[in-house]
């Protein structure tokens, strides 16, 4: 996530990486790795494995991460390929995360008592 967000071509660099440089990095363990090599090889995710979007959802799925927040409709929070995802994540032994668009989440946090 670091490396993506300090791309000099990103929109609003300074402010995502004042947003993300107190939070705590997952590692990237072997389970992440061969999950998301998994997740592009089953053409859930685009490649390479080794970074974007199938790294992304894999750390979340092998750390048990409950929502994935992101405005990245086209890959992670697309409802057309979730049952994809779960059923490739479910084959491997994991729990697929929600993947949620801040403004569904904003739609949540609404409808709380």
């Amino acid at each position: 996530m670091i490396r993506e967000l300090s791309d000099p071509t990103f929109r609003n660099r300074e402010q995502a990486l004042a947003l993300t440089s107190e939070a705590s990095q997952l590692p990237l363990t072997d389970d992440v790795l061969g999950l998301a090599a998994i997740l592009v090889r089953e053409r859930v995710m685009p490649g390479p494995a080794e970074q974007g979007d199938a790294i992304h959802v894999a750390v979340s799925v092998v750390h048990g991460i409950d929502y994935l927040l992101t405005w990245n409709v086209r890959h992670l929070a697309n409802p057309n390929k979730l049952a994809h995802l779960r059923t490739v994540c479910l084959r491997a032994g994991f729990v697929t995360p929600g993947l949620i668009t801040p403004e569904a989440l904003w739609q949540m946090e609404g409808d709380l008592p």
